[in-house]
C-alpha cells in the first residue's frame, strides 16, 4: 500500500511533482518552461540573454501558457542583472533561482514582493549562508552537473546539507530518471532538478546536433575544463573542449579566463550546433539518454519510477 509523500516543497510551491527543470542558459525558455509547469513540475525560465523588455514578454508568455506556477532564473554575473532583479520583483514570478553570484542584494526585494527564493549551491556553508539571509530553499549542485561546477558529489553533498539547514533542499547533478530522483529524496532531499535531460525534449530549442550528441554520449562523454582557472565547465567532449584542455593544461597565465575564452561559446553550441566553437554543456547523466520525449512525457515516466521504487503518492 503506497502512503502520501510528505515533502514541503510541493506545498510551499503548489506543485504537484518536486521535480524542477533546470533553469539552463540559452536553452530554457518560454516553451520548454511552460511544458514541464503544465506537466506538474516546476519549469524555470533562464534570463540569460535577455533585456528587461524581452525578459518581461517571456514571463507573459509562460503565463499565457500554463497557469500553473514557475520560476525564472538569474544569473547573477549577467551585465544587466539590475534591470533583470527589478523586473523579476515587479512581475512578482512565483519563484527565481540563482546562479554565478550572490543573490543577498536581490533577495530582500524579491521576499517583499512575495517571491520564493532559491539559490543554487554548491557547498555546506552556501547553503548556511542562503537559509540565514531568507532563501525559501536551496538547489545543492553536485560536481556531476552540466556547465559551472564545484567540487563535492550530489551524493555527498545533498545529505550533509540536508542536516545542516532547516528549509527544503533540492538535489541536482546526475539525475535523468525515477532512480536518481528516489535516491535523492532517500537522501534527505526535498525534490530535485533535471537540467540535461530536458535537452532531448521535443520543446527544448536546441540545435539537432546539441540533441544528437547528447543522445549518442557514452558515460565518459563529458569533461571539465577551467579547473587550472579555478573556473570548472562541465560539457560534453569536442573539439573544442579538447582545444580548451589543451591549451588549459600548456598554458598557467593568469591573464587567461574561461571567461575570456569561453565567451559566447554556448550560445554557439546551442543556436548553430557548432562543435569546432561551441561548449555543448551537459551533465554526466548524458550516457544514460538517448531518445527525445515531450517535457511531459519526460516528467511522468521519472515520477512514476520514483513512486513505485519509494511506494508512494504524489
Amino acid at each position: 500500500m503506497s502512503r502520501k509523500f510528505a515533502g514541503k516543497i510541493c506545498a510551499m510551491l503548489g506543485i504537484r511533482y518536486p521535480l524542477f527543470q533546470g533553469g539552463m542558459a540559452w536553452i530554457s525558455d518560454a516553451g520548454l518552461a511552460a511544458s514541464v509547469s503544465e506537466a506538474g513540475g516546476l519549469g524555470i525560465l533562464t534570463s540569460v540573454g535577455e533585456t528587461a523588455e524581452s525578459l518581461r514578454k517571456s514571463i507573459c508568455r509562460v503565463r499565457k501558457m500554463t497557469g500553473n506556477p514557475f520560476g525564472v532564473n538569474i544569473m547573477l554575473k549577467s551585465p544587466n542583472v539590475q534591470e533583470l532583479a527589478k523586473v523579476l520583483a515587479e512581475e512578482k514570478v512565483p519563484v527565481v533561482t540563482t546562479g554565478a553570484g550572490n543573490p543577498v542584494p536581490f533577495m530582500e526585494g524579491w521576499v517583499r514582493a512575495g517571491i520564493r527564493v532559491i539559490p543554487v549551491v554548491a557547498s555546506v556553508a552556501s547553503a548556511r549562508f542562503m537559509e540565514r539571509y531568507g532563501a525559501s530553499a536551496i538547489i545543492a549542485e553536485g560536481t556531476e552537473s552540466g556547465g559551472h561546477i564545484g567540487e563535492t558529489t550530489t551524493f555527498c553533498l545533498v545529505p550533509q546539507a540536508a542536516d545542516a539547514i532547516r528549509i527544503p533542499v533540492i538535489a541536482a547533478g546526475g539525475i535523468g530518471d525515477g532512480r536518481g530522483m528516489a535516491a535523492a529524496l532517500l537522501l534527505g532531499a526535498q525534490g530535485v532538478q533535471i537540467g540535461t535531460r530536458f535537452l532531448l525534449a521535443r520543446e527544448c530549442p536546441v540545435h539537432a546536433e546539441y540533441k544528437r550528441l547528447v543522445r549518442e554520449a557514452k558515460d565518459t562523454g563529458t569533461m571539465v575544463t577551467g579547473r587550472r582557472w579555478k573556473k570548472p565547465v562541465r560539457a560534453l567532449k569536442t573539439p573544442f573542449t579538447s582545444r580548451l584542455a589543451d591549451k588549459e593544461d600548456r598554458d598557467g597565465s593568469p591573464s587567461i579566463t574561461v571567461e575570456t575564452l569561453g565567451t559566447g561559446t554556448l550560445k554557439k553550441a546551442v543556436q548553430e550546433g557548432d562543435r569546432e566553437r561551441g561548449c555543448f554543456m551537459a551533465g554526466q547523466i548524458a550516457g544514460l539518454l538517448d531518445r527525445e520525449q515531450s517535457a511531459g512525457e519526460i516528467v511522468e515516466e521519472i515520477v512514476t519510477q520514483a513512486e513505485k521504487l519509494l511506494g508512494i503518492d504524489w
